[in-house]
């Protein structure tokens, strides 16, 4: 271990620590909003960034480059086309939520359906936070330090001994920071980060092309760009990780549930104070998510053409950073992970208190007749979050066994329990009468229809069409279910008046670059650009 970078390290990670306390001193949390949703108070520079770096775990660094280095680039579809699923989210759905006031997405399924679907659909939220999210935040955190400061050599234990410290470490602090900070602390976390983010990027991007250059930037640019360049072809084939195709069928459902229902995404666009401020961060979010190319998988192309070999690829990002970064530099970039661990562990805490608080212990302790208080619901809250974090830290480091490169195993386990979901509010969302229990039945369909065809019965196609296969089989059954046994009474959304529902005025534009941006993307690293053979 190097002890420069280790020092750099720690002082970072202090600093980012340092500002996020000064910025919420005054904040006190008092109330269960104040918690959750920061009183409605973000700015769009706040919302923006706590989305694009919510969705940026550690996961991003580790997979992307893992996936770039023995497949090629086909893993970005899932980050740059996803700014077209945040577009529709900003213009069609964020209203919704806004104009009802909701705190939690299953919110509009209590007003849509029931408040059974509502607490049924909460539940399989919970279950996939402890068991798929939160997981998989922790261990790729873990797996990125490691490979940084190789603690499984300076410790002299076993690599799988050393993910299980680490992931407590992660866990600890990260449950420390969201119990003690809430919804507040992370987005002001989540500012700093980004800045330090795209700077260690650039940084890293300099001295990683100069390595391969031999200490030359121009040579190493001239080296990528004209060998091994079908590492850079994003439009997949049927062989590749993600075929190009997918990107029309469930890759669009996954992008549209994560970015439109997921709760630990949603909460930071409902924090904003008005509707305008919510679609302008989401706009930050999405020129965010385009310069993903540079922040995750430049790395994987550099690393293309240092290792010949390597035996253990979820550590190639933490290789290229070891090997070319100045120790400075190194101890940066691994407090930028760490940080990055942090506040994807964090706002996926308070997210599932946020579902377990007000969707389900509030709603049984009143319906018990006990008066709930503020204060209650706040010591509860933190007490489940240190539950769930204390489950995720058990079941984290058993990733280990997967099969899967990791950025695959991470998508085929968020799909389990995404799509299910994002039908059932497509549904009540686009239609006024289908009943409460079609959307239980086309749940229960949807859920274990994937789980039969991924488990039990190969069926030779690819996870992201089979996803889009039962979107519409289940789609099918519950506009049937409508037909036969409609709701006697049509659903009509109601205004709470709590924020401003004015739309920004200069959205139509900004989001017309940034689609042709995404476009612009595909052609530059596909074989009609810079992978051309």
């Amino acid at each position: 271990m190097n002890s420069i970078a280790f020092i750099t390290f720690l002082v970072v990670t202090f600093l980012v620590g340092l500002i996020s306390w000064f910025k919420t001193r005054r904040h006190k949390i008092t109330t269960s909003t104040g918690l959750f949703l920061a009183n409605r108070t973000l700015s769009f520079t706040a919302v923006g960034s706590a989305l694009f770096f919510t969705n940026i775990s550690a996961a991003e660094f580790v997979g992307s480059s893992e996936s770039v280095y023995i497949n090629n680039m086909t893993v970005m579809a899932w980050g740059v086309s996803s700014v077209f699923a945040m577009l529709i989210v900003s213009e069609f759905v964020i209203p919704v939520y806004l104009k009802g006031a909701m705190s939690t997405t299953p919110d509009f399924l209590e007003n849509r359906y029931d408040p059974a679907t509502k607490k049924l659909v909460s539940f399989i939220f919970l279950i996939s936070y402890m068991v798929n999210l939160l997981p998989i935040v922790l261990y790729s955190g873990a797996v990125a330090l490691n490979g940084l400061f190789h603690f499984s050599d300076v410790w002299h234990i076993s690599y799988t001994g050393s993910i299980w410290i680490l992931v407590w470490c992660i866990g600890l602090v990260g449950s420390l920071y969201s119990i003690l900070g809430g919804l507040k602390a992370i987005v002001i976390s989540d500012l700093v980060l980004g800045i330090c983010m795209f700077t260690g990027a650039l940084l890293l991007a300099y001295f990683g092309l100069s390595h391969v250059g031999h200490g030359n930037l121009q040579q190493g640019i001239h080296t990528i760009l004209n060998s091994k360049t079908e590492h850079f072809n994003s439009i997949g084939t049927s062989t590749d990780a993600i075929p190009f195709s997918t990107i029309f069928t469930g890759m669009i459902l996954m992008n549209l549930f994560y970015w439109g229902t997921e709760q630990v995404i949603v909460q930071q666009a409902l924090a904003s104070s008005d509707l305008k401020t919510s679609q302008k961060g989401i706009a930050l979010a999405c020129a965010g998510k385009l310069l993903g190319p540079l922040l995750f998988i430049l790395p994987g192309i550099i690393a293309v053409h240092m290792y010949s070999k390597v035996q253990n690829t979820t550590e190639v990002f933490s290789m290229v950073v070891s090997d070319v970064s100045p120790p400075i530099l190194s101890g940066f970039i691994a407090a930028v992970i760490f940080g990055a661990a942090i506040t994807s562990f964090s706002p996926g805490l308070n997210s599932a208190s946020t579902l377990f608080i007000l969707n389900l212990y509030k709603p049984y302790k009143e319906k018990k007749g006990t008066t709930v208080t503020e204060k209650s619901l706040l010591r509860n809250s933190k007490r489940f979050e240190m539950f769930a974090s204390l489950l995720a830290m058990f079941i984290a480091p058993l990733i280990i066994f997967s099969n899967d490169n990791f950025y695959t195993f991470m998508q085929k386990m968020n799909a389990a329990f995404s799509i299910p979901i994002f039908t059932i509010m497509f549904v009540g969302f686009v239609t006024k009468r289908v009943p409460p229990i079609a959307a239980k039945i086309g749940l229960i369909f949807c859920l274990f229809g994937y789980i039969l065809t991924q488990i039990f019965f190969d069926t030779g196609i690819h996870f992201l069409h089979v996803l889009a296969l039962l979107f519409i089989s289940t789609t099918v059954i519950m506009l049937l279910i409508g037909w036969f046994y409609p709701m006697q009474t049509a659903y009509l959304p109601q205004d709470k008046g709590v924020v401003d529902l004015k739309p920004w005025k200069n959205r139509h534009w900004v989001n017309a670059l940034l689609l042709i941006i995404m476009v612009m993307l595909f052609l530059v690293f596909s074989k009609l650009g810079i992978a051309k053979n």
